[in-house]
Protein backbone atom coordinates (compact mmCIF):
# COMPACT_ATOMS: atom_id res chain seq x y z
CA UNK A 1 0.00 0.00 0.00
CA UNK A 2 1.62 3.65 -0.72
CA UNK A 3 1.27 6.58 1.20
CA UNK A 4 -2.00 7.17 -0.52
CA UNK A 5 -3.95 4.16 0.44
CA UNK A 6 -3.94 2.71 -2.92
CA UNK A 7 -2.48 -0.96 -3.36
CA UNK A 8 -0.73 -2.15 -6.39
CA UNK A 9 -1.78 -5.81 -6.92
CA UNK A 10 0.77 -8.09 -8.15
CA UNK A 11 -0.89 -10.83 -8.78
CA UNK A 12 -5.18 -11.40 -9.02
CA UNK A 13 -7.24 -14.66 -9.64
CA UNK A 14 -10.63 -14.23 -11.48
CA UNK A 15 -12.98 -17.20 -10.31
CA UNK A 16 -17.21 -17.92 -9.85
CA UNK A 17 -18.70 -17.39 -6.65
CA UNK A 18 -20.79 -20.46 -5.57
CA UNK A 19 -21.94 -19.32 -2.88
CA UNK A 20 -23.71 -15.29 -2.80
CA UNK A 21 -22.91 -14.06 0.87
CA UNK A 22 -20.02 -11.77 0.15
CA UNK A 23 -19.51 -8.39 -0.97
CA UNK A 24 -16.86 -5.71 -3.26
CA UNK A 25 -14.32 -4.96 -1.30
CA UNK A 26 -14.90 -1.63 -3.70
CA UNK A 27 -18.44 -0.81 -4.11
CA UNK A 28 -19.69 -2.86 -0.78
CA UNK A 29 -22.58 -4.55 -2.89
CA UNK A 30 -23.11 -8.15 -2.97
CA UNK A 31 -22.24 -10.80 -6.05
CA UNK A 32 -24.74 -12.84 -8.12
CA UNK A 33 -24.56 -16.21 -7.97
CA UNK A 34 -22.06 -18.00 -10.11
CA UNK A 35 -21.02 -14.28 -10.65
CA UNK A 36 -16.99 -13.39 -11.77
CA UNK A 37 -15.05 -12.33 -8.92
CA UNK A 38 -12.01 -11.28 -9.16
CA UNK A 39 -9.63 -12.24 -5.60
CA UNK A 40 -6.53 -10.39 -4.55
CA UNK A 41 -4.95 -10.55 -1.11
CA UNK A 42 -7.62 -12.28 0.26
CA UNK A 43 -10.29 -9.58 -1.10
CA UNK A 44 -13.22 -9.99 -3.47
CA UNK A 45 -13.88 -7.40 -6.19
CA UNK A 46 -16.53 -6.98 -8.88
CA UNK A 47 -14.78 -7.26 -11.98
CA UNK A 48 -15.82 -3.96 -13.28
CA UNK A 49 -14.51 -2.58 -9.92
CA UNK A 50 -11.45 -4.25 -9.71
CA UNK A 51 -9.40 -1.70 -12.04
CA UNK A 52 -5.42 -2.90 -13.12
CA UNK A 53 -2.38 -0.89 -13.54
CA UNK A 54 0.74 -2.14 -14.98
CA UNK A 55 3.78 -1.43 -12.18
CA UNK A 56 5.01 1.53 -14.04
CA UNK A 57 1.46 3.01 -14.64
CA UNK A 58 1.22 2.42 -11.28
CA UNK A 59 3.81 4.36 -9.93
CA UNK A 60 2.88 7.54 -12.62
CA UNK A 61 -0.37 7.53 -11.05
CA UNK A 62 -0.04 7.22 -7.39
CA UNK A 63 3.33 6.74 -6.29
CA UNK A 64 4.82 10.02 -4.61
CA UNK A 65 8.44 10.97 -5.66
CA UNK A 66 10.98 11.30 -3.36
CA UNK A 67 12.19 15.16 -2.69
CA UNK A 68 15.83 13.82 -2.86
CA UNK A 69 16.43 11.71 -5.49
CA UNK A 70 13.48 12.34 -7.55
CA UNK A 71 12.77 8.41 -8.11
CA UNK A 72 9.33 6.80 -7.45
CA UNK A 73 8.60 5.89 -3.53
CA UNK A 74 7.55 2.10 -3.49
CA UNK A 75 6.92 0.89 0.83
CA UNK A 76 7.62 3.34 3.96
CA UNK A 77 7.38 7.03 3.17
CA UNK A 78 8.96 10.13 5.45
CA UNK A 79 6.93 12.95 4.62
CA UNK A 80 8.23 15.96 5.83
CA UNK A 81 9.30 19.69 4.70
CA UNK A 82 6.66 19.62 2.60
CA UNK A 83 8.10 17.02 0.62
CA UNK A 84 8.10 12.88 0.75
CA UNK A 85 11.57 10.94 0.50
CA UNK A 86 12.64 7.80 0.84
CA UNK A 87 13.90 7.15 4.90
CA UNK A 88 17.48 6.46 3.25
CA UNK A 89 17.11 10.04 1.66
CA UNK A 90 16.11 11.95 4.63
CA UNK A 91 19.31 12.83 6.26
CA UNK A 92 20.66 16.18 8.29
CA UNK A 93 21.64 18.93 5.85
CA UNK A 94 24.46 19.44 7.77
CA UNK A 95 25.95 16.23 8.89
CA UNK A 96 23.99 13.54 6.52
CA UNK A 97 22.89 11.56 9.54
CA UNK A 98 19.85 9.48 8.49
CA UNK A 99 16.54 11.52 10.13
CA UNK A 100 14.01 8.69 9.10
CA UNK A 101 13.75 7.23 12.67
CA UNK A 102 15.29 9.55 15.32
CA UNK A 103 13.56 12.81 14.50
CA UNK A 104 14.52 16.08 13.15
CA UNK A 105 14.68 19.75 13.88
CA UNK A 106 13.32 22.28 11.64
CA UNK A 107 15.61 25.33 11.72
CA UNK A 108 16.17 28.31 9.11
CA UNK A 109 13.96 25.85 6.43
CA UNK A 110 16.48 23.23 6.67
CA UNK A 111 16.21 19.63 8.54
CA UNK A 112 18.56 19.37 10.93
CA UNK A 113 19.55 16.17 13.37
CA UNK A 114 18.59 17.31 16.74
CA UNK A 115 22.94 17.68 17.88
CA UNK A 116 23.53 19.90 14.65
CA UNK A 117 20.04 22.58 15.92
CA UNK A 118 21.62 22.85 19.29
CA UNK A 119 25.16 23.56 17.66
CA UNK A 120 23.36 25.81 15.28
CA UNK A 121 21.60 27.93 17.98
CA UNK A 122 25.03 28.13 20.06
CA UNK A 123 26.64 29.71 17.53
CA UNK A 124 24.31 32.25 17.12
CA UNK A 125 24.11 32.64 20.43
CA UNK A 126 27.82 33.16 20.56
CA UNK A 127 28.21 29.87 23.01
CA UNK A 128 29.84 26.71 22.37
CA UNK A 129 28.89 23.23 22.83
CA UNK A 130 30.18 20.24 23.80
CA UNK A 131 30.87 18.06 21.16
CA UNK A 132 30.16 15.10 23.47
CA UNK A 133 27.21 15.55 24.99
CA UNK A 134 26.36 18.54 23.03
CA UNK A 135 25.03 20.58 26.13
CA UNK A 136 26.29 24.43 26.28
CA UNK A 137 30.17 24.40 28.03
CA UNK A 138 30.55 27.94 30.19
CA UNK A 139 33.82 29.51 30.71
CA UNK A 140 35.90 27.91 32.63
CA UNK A 141 34.94 24.25 32.10
CA UNK A 142 36.46 24.77 28.42
CA UNK A 143 39.14 21.71 27.10
CA UNK A 144 40.03 21.71 23.55
CA UNK A 145 41.30 18.60 22.73
CA UNK A 146 42.10 17.10 18.82
CA UNK A 147 40.23 20.17 17.45
CA UNK A 148 37.16 19.67 19.64
CA UNK A 149 35.78 21.78 22.88
CA UNK A 150 34.41 19.79 25.10
CA UNK A 151 33.55 19.81 29.30
CA UNK A 152 36.81 19.04 30.90
CA UNK A 153 35.01 16.69 33.15
CA UNK A 154 34.75 14.40 30.31
CA UNK A 155 38.30 13.14 30.50
CA UNK A 156 40.41 11.67 33.24
CA UNK A 157 44.35 12.06 33.34
CA UNK A 158 46.40 9.54 30.97
CA UNK A 159 48.99 8.99 34.24
CA UNK A 160 47.16 9.41 37.91
CA UNK A 161 43.32 8.81 36.67
CA UNK A 162 42.34 12.11 38.58
CA UNK A 163 39.39 14.29 36.83
CA UNK A 164 41.18 17.01 34.49
CA UNK A 165 39.83 20.37 34.31
CA UNK A 166 40.20 23.03 31.96
CA UNK A 167 43.79 23.97 32.30
CA UNK A 168 44.85 20.05 31.35
CA UNK A 169 47.54 19.53 28.89
CA UNK A 170 48.12 17.52 25.65
CA UNK A 171 50.98 14.89 25.08
CA UNK A 172 51.40 12.74 21.94
CA UNK A 173 48.03 12.58 21.45
CA UNK A 174 46.83 12.10 25.96
CA UNK A 175 45.84 14.43 28.28
CA UNK A 176 47.23 15.03 31.60
CA UNK A 177 46.35 16.91 35.03
CA UNK A 178 48.77 20.16 35.68
CA UNK A 179 50.55 18.23 37.99
CA UNK A 180 51.32 15.42 36.17
CA UNK A 181 52.45 16.84 32.83
CA UNK A 182 55.09 19.23 34.88
CA UNK A 183 56.86 15.83 36.31
CA UNK A 184 57.25 15.35 32.82
CA UNK A 185 59.96 17.55 32.23
CA UNK A 186 58.53 20.14 29.47
CA UNK A 187 58.40 23.69 30.03
CA UNK A 188 56.07 25.57 31.06
CA UNK A 189 55.59 29.45 30.36
CA UNK A 190 55.50 31.75 33.16
CA UNK A 191 53.08 33.81 31.63
CA UNK A 192 49.98 31.95 30.26
CA UNK A 193 51.10 28.26 32.48
CA UNK A 194 50.85 26.10 28.94
CA UNK A 195 53.57 24.11 27.79
CA UNK A 196 56.70 25.59 25.57
CA UNK A 197 57.02 23.64 22.42
CA UNK A 198 59.68 25.69 20.19
CA UNK A 199 61.60 28.48 21.53
CA UNK A 200 61.78 29.03 24.97
CA UNK A 201 63.23 32.26 26.84
CA UNK A 202 65.07 31.91 30.54
CA UNK A 203 64.76 34.98 32.60
CA UNK A 204 63.81 35.70 35.97
CA UNK A 205 64.58 31.96 36.98
CA UNK A 206 61.46 30.82 34.85
CA UNK A 207 61.02 29.82 31.08
CA UNK A 208 58.56 31.69 28.66
CA UNK A 209 57.14 31.59 25.34
CA UNK A 210 58.99 34.57 23.39
CA UNK A 211 55.86 36.45 22.52
CA UNK A 212 54.92 36.20 26.51
CA UNK A 213 58.26 37.52 27.59
CA UNK A 214 57.19 41.61 27.76
CA UNK A 215 57.74 44.60 29.94
CA UNK A 216 55.98 44.80 33.30
CA UNK A 217 54.99 48.26 32.40
CA UNK A 218 54.62 48.72 28.71
CA UNK A 219 53.68 44.74 28.21
CA UNK A 220 55.74 44.78 24.61
CA UNK A 221 57.58 41.92 24.67
CA UNK A 222 61.40 41.96 24.03
CA UNK A 223 61.59 39.77 21.45
CA UNK A 224 65.29 38.83 22.41
CA UNK A 225 65.88 42.61 22.26
CA UNK A 226 67.92 43.43 26.36
CA UNK A 227 65.79 43.88 29.31
CA UNK A 228 66.52 45.17 32.92
CA UNK A 229 65.47 43.56 36.05
CA UNK A 230 64.38 44.74 38.84
CA UNK A 231 62.43 42.71 41.96
CA UNK A 232 61.24 40.20 39.97
CA UNK A 233 60.16 41.79 36.79
CA UNK A 234 61.50 42.42 33.49
CA UNK A 235 61.40 46.34 31.97
CA UNK A 236 62.56 47.79 28.85
CA UNK A 237 65.40 50.25 29.08
CA UNK A 238 63.18 53.14 29.02
CA UNK A 239 60.67 52.47 31.60
CA UNK A 240 63.39 50.91 33.95
CA UNK A 241 65.14 54.37 33.45
CA UNK A 242 61.67 56.15 33.96
CA UNK A 243 61.06 53.77 37.13
CA UNK A 244 64.54 53.27 38.72
CA UNK A 245 66.99 56.40 37.30
CA UNK A 246 69.46 56.40 34.50
CA UNK A 247 71.29 52.87 33.10
CA UNK A 248 75.15 53.29 32.86
CA UNK A 249 76.14 51.69 29.72
CA UNK A 250 78.84 49.56 31.00
CA UNK A 251 77.17 47.72 34.11
CA UNK A 252 73.97 48.15 33.71
CA UNK A 253 73.40 49.31 36.87
CA UNK A 254 71.62 52.21 38.12
CA UNK A 255 73.61 55.50 38.29
CA UNK A 256 74.22 56.25 42.21
CA UNK A 257 75.62 59.68 41.37
CA UNK A 258 77.22 62.03 38.57
CA UNK A 259 76.53 60.64 35.26
CA UNK A 260 78.86 61.03 32.20
CA UNK A 261 76.72 61.95 28.87
CA UNK A 262 78.61 60.59 25.84
CA UNK A 263 77.74 59.02 22.87
CA UNK A 264 74.18 59.27 23.35
CA UNK A 265 74.48 56.93 26.33
CA UNK A 266 74.70 57.18 30.03
CA UNK A 267 77.58 55.91 32.19
CA UNK A 268 78.65 55.98 35.98
CA UNK A 269 81.99 58.21 36.00
CA UNK A 270 84.18 55.32 37.28
CA UNK A 271 82.99 52.78 34.15
CA UNK A 272 83.60 55.87 31.66
CA UNK A 273 86.89 54.70 29.67
CA UNK A 274 88.98 53.71 26.88
CA UNK A 275 87.41 50.22 25.40
CA UNK A 276 91.17 49.53 24.43
CA UNK A 277 93.22 49.94 27.34
CA UNK A 278 90.38 50.41 30.10
CA UNK A 279 91.75 53.67 31.57
CA UNK A 280 89.27 55.64 33.11
CA UNK A 281 88.51 58.81 30.70
CA UNK A 282 87.86 62.46 32.36
CA UNK A 283 84.79 64.02 30.62
CA UNK A 284 86.97 66.61 30.22
CA UNK A 285 89.74 64.50 28.71
CA UNK A 286 89.49 64.50 24.63
CA UNK A 287 88.33 61.10 23.24
CA UNK A 288 87.59 59.30 20.02
CA UNK A 289 84.59 57.01 18.95
CA UNK A 290 84.98 53.63 17.68
CA UNK A 291 82.56 51.49 17.33
CA UNK A 292 79.89 53.93 19.44
CA UNK A 293 82.40 53.41 22.59
CA UNK A 294 84.95 55.74 23.67
CA UNK A 295 88.89 55.21 23.00
CA UNK A 296 91.61 57.41 24.37
CA UNK A 297 94.19 59.52 22.14
CA UNK A 298 96.95 57.93 22.60
CA UNK A 299 95.48 54.24 21.93
CA UNK A 300 93.48 56.06 19.06
CA UNK A 301 97.24 56.84 17.64
CA UNK A 302 97.81 53.73 17.51
CA UNK A 303 95.48 52.32 15.24
CA UNK A 304 96.64 52.03 11.60
CA UNK A 305 96.76 54.90 9.35
CA UNK A 306 94.03 53.65 7.31
CA UNK A 307 91.37 52.96 9.92
CA UNK A 308 91.88 56.46 11.55
CA UNK A 309 90.97 58.15 7.84
CA UNK A 310 88.52 55.85 7.13
CA UNK A 311 86.71 56.74 10.79
CA UNK A 312 87.39 60.20 10.52
CA UNK A 313 85.83 60.57 7.01
CA UNK A 314 82.90 58.80 8.00
CA UNK A 315 82.35 61.24 11.58
CA UNK A 316 82.64 63.50 8.55
CA UNK A 317 79.77 62.36 6.81
CA UNK A 318 77.38 61.79 9.79
CA UNK A 319 78.40 65.84 11.00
Amino acid sequence: MNCLGLVYFPLYIISRLEVGDDYCLHCHEGFQMNEKVVQARNEKYHVGCFVKYCEHDFHVLFAPCCGKCGYFIVGRVIKAMNSSWHPECFRCQICSKCLSDDGFVKHAGRALCHECNAREKANSSGRILCFKCHSYVDEGQQLKYQSEVYHAYHFTCSSCGSELSSDAREKDGDLYCLRCFDKMGIPICGACRRPIEERVVHALGKTWHVEHFVCARCEKPFLGSRHYEKKGLAYCELHYQQLFGMLCYSCNQVIPGETVFALNKAWCVDHFGCIVCDRRISPKTKFYEFDLRPVCKSCYEMFPIELRKRIAKMHKLEN
